[in-house]
C-alpha cells in the first residue's frame, strides 16, 4: 500500500466538496517515469528549480568525471545514481513546490492507489463532517482534517525520561 498526501491551496475554502479537483494527492515512494526520464518528468510536473538543479548536477558531474579521467563505466554509474536518487526522492521535490506556493497539507491516506485515497480522504472527512453536525446541531461542516503526528508519551533512546541520571 501506498502513502497519499493530500494539498490543498491556502486560500481555498472550508468545504472540499465545492470543488474537490483542486486537491492533489501525491504518493510518496519510487517515481520510475522520474528514474528512467528525468528530465521529462520534471518538466511534465513544472518542477522548474528542481530541473535547473538537476541539469546543472549533471553537467557539473560530466566536466568533474571528464577533468578526473574516469571510465565511461564509472561515468554512467553515477548518473543512475543520480537518476535513482531523482526516482526516490519525487514525491518530495513535488511536495517541496506545493508548499513554496502555499498550498497546505490536509491530510495523509493509505491507499493501493490514488482513487482509493481520494475515496477514503472523502469518506473520513465526510464522517467528520457528519460527527460534527451531530455534536453541534449545526449544518455547516467540521474544518479540514489536518494531518498531525502524534508525540510520543516518553523520550526514546539512550536516556528514555528526561533528566535522568546516566
Amino acid at each position: 500500500m501506498a502513502v497519499y498526501t493530500v494539498h490543498a491551496p491556502a486560500s481555498y475554502g472550508v468545504d472540499v466538496r465545492t470543488a474537490p479537483e483542486k486537491l492533489v494527492f501525491v504518493r510518496d515512494g519510487f517515481y520510475v517515469w522520474a528514474f528512467v526520464a528525468a528530465i521529462f518528468w520534471l518538466i511534465w510536473h513544472r518542477l522548474w528549480l528542481a530541473l535547473l538543479g538537476y541539469i546543472a548536477l549533471m553537467i557539473v558531474a560530466e566536466i568533474a568525471m571528464s577533468a578526473a579521467g574516469v571510465g565511461s563505466g564509472a561515468r554512467l554509474l553515477v548518473m543512475a545514481v543520480i537518476a535513482l536518487l531523482v526516482g526516490l526522492e519525487a514525491g518530495s521535490l513535488r511536495r517541496w513546490k506545493l508548499s513554496g506556493r502555499k498550498w497546505r497539507q490536509l491530510d495523509v491516506v493509505v491507499a493501493d492507489s490514488e482513487e482509493d485515497a481520494e475515496r477514503r480522504f472523502f469518506e473520513r472527512w465526510n464522517a467528520k463532517a457528519a460527527q460534527g453536525s451531530e455534536r453541534t446541531g449545526a449544518s455547516s461542516p467540521p474544518p479540514l482534517p489536518r494531518a498531525s503526528i502524534s508525540q510520543p508519551q516518553g523520550i526514546i533512546g539512550l536516556f528514555p525520561e528526561s533528566g535522568a541520571s546516566r
